[in-house]
């Protein structure tokens, strides 16, 4: 299917649809960093805009309208979450192009937060909007650990269809892979495993972004301080979505330094190829933010087969 991305980032969700053999016609990000590294590793389509100022009739119509618009007013890491946020209104453009283009699918990502503000009403005018707008509409929260990202990642998934296509959703959202104990199906993919290619002394490392952050890691129960499990998947890759402060790496699990921009990229499931543009704090940023990409790909492949078999 053919797909405009909307708050593309770096390219985490783009990369796994195109992998399971859709089409990114047109993206957009305001991220100069994050433009960058999408031109670098996926194609020159994206355009780096605020989208503030990008009028309708440049967007293309396409089968898909996909994204995952700012999540830093909705993630409960902020204490001061505000139904009235500038940054929650963005969903606003999202929704407005969806509106005007009418996709036969969209699918938006974002913060498991989302499903608590302001008491839950949030999430409920976000599906009464699309509704209006002629879509059938569900909600899922995910956690990516159970579809093999060695990673826990809680993130809810809103994917719509449009209602004329028919009565009932066709989109199949796609089954878990993988779970805790590896009784019903695999267990989770520990970080260890994932890194297991990977030497301890990240100097000895010659690939790109294989350098990291020397902030001291002292064991906290909270944020970036939580100590990291090797038989586990490891905690959240997370960014500062704003830009500012210090980088928030995750600890590596032999306790004694941060994540490499690299380790983080492997953890979010990017290939090992692909590789960041920017300033340290940008790529760990721009990593933080992304999709995993193992689990994008499986939306692609859902995409996918509704064109093959159903559309």
């Amino acid at each position: 299917m053919t797909i405009t991305s909307l708050f593309s980032g770096a390219g985490g969700l783009d990369l796994g649809l195109i992998q399971a053999g859709n089409e990114v016609v047109w993206a957009n990000d305001i991220d100069k960093d994050a433009v960058e590294t999408y031109r670098n590793n996926i194609g020159h389509h994206i355009i780096c805009k605020d989208i503030k100022d990008i009028h309708l009739s440049e967007i293309p119509y396409t089968d898909v309208v996909v994204g995952g618009f700012p999540c830093q007013g909705f993630s409960i890491a902020n204490l001061k979450r505000n139904p009235k946020d500038e940054r929650n209104q963005l969903y606003l453009y999202f929704y407005t192009i969806v509106k005007n283009n009418q996709p036969q699918f969209f699918i938006a990502e974002n913060v498991k937060g989302i499903l608590s503000l302001d008491g839950g009403n949030i999430i409920k005018q976000i599906v009464t909007d699309f509704n209006s707008a002629g879509y059938l509409v569900e909600v899922h929260k995910i956690n990516a650990a159970d579809y093999g990202v060695p990673q826990h990642r809680e993130r809810v998934i809103i994917v719509g269809q449009r209602i004329d296509i028919a009565s009932n959703m066709l989109f199949k959202f796609p089954k878990p892979t993988h779970c805790k104990d590896g009784i019903k199906l695999p267990k989770w993919v520990s970080m260890e495993t994932a890194l297991s290619s990977r030497p301890l002394n990240y100097k000895e490392e010659k690939d790109p972004n294989a350098y990291g952050s020397s902030y001291r890691f002292v064991a906290r129960n909270f944020t970036a301080h939580r100590t990291s499990d090797p038989t586990k998947p490891s905690p959240t890759i997370l960014a500062r979505g704003n830009g500012k402060g210090g980088v928030c790496a995750i600890p590596h699990y032999n306790g004694e330094r941060r994540l490499t921009i690299r380790e983080s990229a492997i953890i979010q499931t990017f290939p090992y190829d692909f590789v960041f543009a920017g300033k340290m704090g940008s790529c760990y940023r721009q990593i933080g933010n992304a999709v995993p990409v193992a689990f994008a790909r499986k939306l692609g492949l859902e995409l996918k087969r509704l064109e093959n078999e159903v559309l």
